[in-house]
């Protein structure tokens, strides 16, 4: 198989490295270019994330020594990729310019900001949960007048537990959700050394977080209509979102109620035999097992569980039912995995398998 060509922009910043550390020796995608802001161009990437780097194990050899250019030169570096992944540290209003001068410049441009999120003709993908609203390129080609280039987006971290979950379930018709979710540091880019007021602390706010659980949902269980996307009419959402003293992994307690209340081990049973369109074409970021639903009391548990299938698992546990709502549950999922890096690239994988990103 061609390996398609692929451009980290963004690759200093802690979803760019994780985006380093996934893509060594992937079998579909090989790393040509990393692009950063003009402070990190020209250095080698071990120089440019000196002092930075977030994770134990060491910059994988393939892109220690490669030179970082320049973010901004779009033609540049579009000259030498397939498409991007895209995790910048910038103004909302600058991702924006920045990703569609790429996307203009008939680069694909696949996206873990936040800047396109609202935008009816761009995609927000959970790959098992949405995967028709890839129909939607077309109609947002032909408004920014490409022919290969166009934007896709990753949904917030905060949503990846909790939407998988419920999202089998939806022929019952989900009323009502509220949701409290207990977020990891690394969420806010943030490690136990560079924000030590974290330790044995929890901060009852996330500037924005609450908004984007409570919405973003409705536009991943929307539905194509011409040329936009038209988020679900259903169901109210409740959130609050805390901020916690973990390194990686978002847990979700979870309250719901729904038009025509499930049975139990009906819920049970579709988690444990969902399979979405990743499994179904075997993607290599893809998990096998995507619900995993423990009968321990006390699972799943952040440390012990956030790593399940690799990090793009999501782990369920203590279904039951409740005296406000029809039921209530915990979920867990790995936010800079599958909740960012990692949903990124199976996104990108998956755009691949089904035509939308080619070889130039």
């Amino acid at each position: 198989m061609k390996k398609y060509r692929v451009g980290i922009v963004g690759a200093t910043g802690m979803v760019g490295q994780r985006f380093i550390t996934l893509l060594d020796g992937h079998p579909w995608f090989d790393v040509q270019v990393l692009a950063a802001s003009p402070r990190s161009a020209g250095k080698s990437y071990r120089e440019a994330v000196e002092g930075k780097w977030s994770f134990a194990c060491p910059i994988p050899a393939y892109a220690a020594d490669m030179v970082v250019v320049d973010a901004s030169r779009v033609e540049e570096v579009s000259g030498q990729v397939d498409f991007i992944l895209c995790a910048v540290d910038m103004k909302k209003e600058d991702i924006r310019a920045l990703e569609e001068r790429y996307a203009r410049c008939e680069t694909p441009v696949v996206s873990n900001n936040s800047a396109f999120r609202y935008t009816p003709d761009v995609p927000m993908m959970i790959p098992e949960i949405n995967p028709e609203h890839m129909a939607i390129i077309p109609a947002q080609r032909k408004r920014l007048g490409t022919k290969s280039g166009f934007i896709t987006c990753k949904p917030n971290c905060s949503i990846q537990g909790y939407v998988p979950a419920l999202s089998p379930l939806r022929d019952y018709g989900i009323a009502k959700i509220s949701v409290c979710t207990y977020q990891a540091i690394s969420g806010a880019g943030k490690t136990f050394a560079t924000w030590p007021e974290m330790v044995d602390n929890v901060i009852p706010f996330i500037g924005g977080e609450e908004y984007k659980s409570e919405v973003e949902p409705l536009k991943i269980w929307g539905s194509v209509v011409g040329d936009e996307i038209v988020p679900a009419q259903k169901p109210i959402i409740s959130a609050q979102c805390y901020r916690v003293a973990a390194t990686d992994g978002h847990m979700a307690a979870v309250s719901v109620s729904f038009d025509q209340k499930p049975p139990m081990d009906e819920i049970l049973s579709r988690w444990a035999a969902y399979k979405g369109l990743p499994q179904k074409a075997g993607l290599p970021s893809a998990p096998a097992q995507f619900l995993t639903y423990f009968t321990e009391d006390n699972r799943p548990q952040t440390r012990l569980d956030r790593d399940i299938e690799k990090g793009m698992g999501i782990s369920i546990g203590r279904l039951r039912e409740d005296s406000i709502f029809d039921y209530k549950f915990v979920s867990l999922s790995h936010n800079t995995l599958r909740g960012a890096a990692g949903g990124a690239v199976e996104t990108a994988e998956m755009l691949c398998h089904e035509g939308y990103i080619a070889h130039k």
